[in-house]
């Protein structure tokens, strides 16, 4: 009989299946501040809950493409009328029904001149009209061609029946951003000063979640997450910063799990800073380029957890070009290109000169632990091709407001967030390299300029991934 018994464990196929029930609570870095999808994207924490408790006519997934969402789907015509179906059975947290009405309301919000903070959303959508055409069919058309457009319908919706009663000046101070109701899978059950819980949608279509309620617990810091799940208040962490990898990795009850996140780092140079134009030489660039082993900087100083980026494209984004030229390490390579640009070490003091000039410049970041971590491990690299980069981190205001915005730096360490569309232009077109435009290293390119603004123009994807292929070049 045990013969058999023990025959019959090992013949058996068992499928673990998931069972309904249960609390998750994870742990998060921060306290919310503005539960508003038009307000929440300063915030990390803000971000995550208006994910799960709001939704937009569209999201993005993990290509970049813009997918429906509360919307069936919708028609492009003269690339600059856009025609939304919303679905029909789509309710809000309280059970009214998700309309037209919806849509026109927090496009309204979004183009009232009253409206505070949200400088870059509305100077997009006073250039739209939108007007509904039936309960559940919307019409955008916009002043001029602009592909990226369908980015902006992921923004999340607003109920009209909840929010028509708050002026747009008062819409960061309302009560309702610590109490929402919107049209995500999770709607609010209790807020407190210390966590927030969220319920399944109680009106929502289709298979309800296995599970019974998501919290969020506030913890001041990264670190504190780490020593929270020790204690067992938490289940799940948010992150782990790479100082605390170790101390993870040695846990047999954490699971970890990583991501490419919709941003990478990159080293912008000044190219018109008339104190360094040594930048403006593409040798010396180049050089400074082939100096880094990012591959060990990936290993050592971020435990890991990074990928190289040969493009400014992400690599799982549909527009990346796979062939793209790489950059590998080669401090040989990067000394031969500083040679040829006439840069040599002439009185050994460690650091190339030219002309009596010394080939060095500051290196600014902002004053977060990780990313000081980072330019000092560049300069490190620098160093040793006989290039002096000195580190020289600044408060993050101190870092946008005072020298990148007006251009008063020689380099600086820069996260670049690129979720959905590819479209590279406000970071990198001639004509964003003044006034408020992002293009803070001066490039231009006159064939890039010309694809950039072709491809923001059409539709077609086959076309502008061809474009982007070329731009990437």
């Amino acid at each position: 009989l045990a013969s058999l018994l023990g025959y019959s464990t090992y013949s058996v196929t068992t499928v673990l299946v998931p069972a309904h029930g249960g609390v998750f609570r994870e742990g998060v870095a921060g306290n919310p501040r503005f539960l508003n999808p038009l307000l929440c994207e300063a915030n990390e924490v803000d971000q995550d809950l208006c994910a799960l408790i709001y939704r937009g006519l569209t999201k993005i997934n993990k290509q970049g493409r813009v997918v429906p969402d509360l919307a069936l789907d919708w028609t492009i015509t003269d690339e600059k009328v856009y025609t939304f179906r919303l679905r029909e059975d789509q309710f809000w947290h309280d059970g009214q029904r998700v309309t037209a009405d919806d849509v026109l309301f927090t496009v309204g919000i979004l183009q009232d001149p009253n409206v505070i903070g949200l400088p870059d959303l509305t100077l997009l959508w006073r250039t739209v009209s939108v007007e509904k055409l039936d309960d559940f069919t919307v019409r955008f058309t916009l002043s001029e061609p602009y592909t990226p457009f369908l980015d902006y319908t992921a923004i999340g919706l607003l109920p009209r029946h909840i929010y028509a009663g708050v002026p747009a000046a008062e819409l960061a101070s309302s009560a309702l951003n610590t109490n929402p109701i919107g049209a995500g899978p999770m709607a609010v059950e209790q807020a407190a000063a210390d966590h927030i819980r969220l319920k399944p949608h109680p009106f929502a279509s289709g298979a309800s979640p296995y599970i019974s309620a998501l919290e969020f617990h506030f913890y001041p810091d990264h670190p504190s997450l780490l020593a929270a799940f020790i204690a067992d208040e938490i289940d799940g962490i948010s992150a782990v910063l790479p100082e605390d990898m170790p101390l993870a990795e040695q846990r047999k009850d954490l699971q970890l799990l990583s991501t490419v996140q919709a941003a990478y780092l990159s080293v912008v140079f000044n190219l018109t800073n008339p104190n360094t134009p040594f930048l403006q030489d593409k040798l010396v660039r180049q050089a400074l380029y082939y100096a880094l082993d990012r591959n060990k900087l990936i290993e050592e100083t971020l435990a890991g957890q990074g990928v190289i980026a040969n493009s400014p494209f992400l690599p799982e984004n549909w527009a990346y070009f796979s062939d793209v030229r790489p950059y590998e390490h080669n401090v040989f390579k990067a000394a031969q290109l500083l040679d040829a640009a006439g840069w040599v070490d002439s009185n050994g003091d460690g650091v190339r000169d030219k002309d009596g000039r010394p080939l060095q410049f500051l290196l600014h970041t902002n004053d977060d632990p990780l990313q000081e971590a980072l330019v000092a491990r560049l300069a490190e690299d620098w160093q040793r091709v006989g290039v002096r980069a000195v580190p020289t981190p600044v408060t993050f205001a101190g870092l946008v407001n005072d020298l990148l915005v007006p251009r008063k730096f020689d380099a600086a360490l820069v996260t670049w967030e690129t979720p959905g569309d590819p479209d590279p232009y406000p970071l990198w077109h001639s004509s964003q390299a003044a006034g408020g435009g992002a293009n803070y290293a001066g490039w231009h390119n006159e064939e890039a300029d010309e694809i950039m603004e072709k491809a923001r123009a059409i539709t077609n994807e086959e076309e502008r991934k061809k474009l982007y292929w070329r731009f990437q070049e």
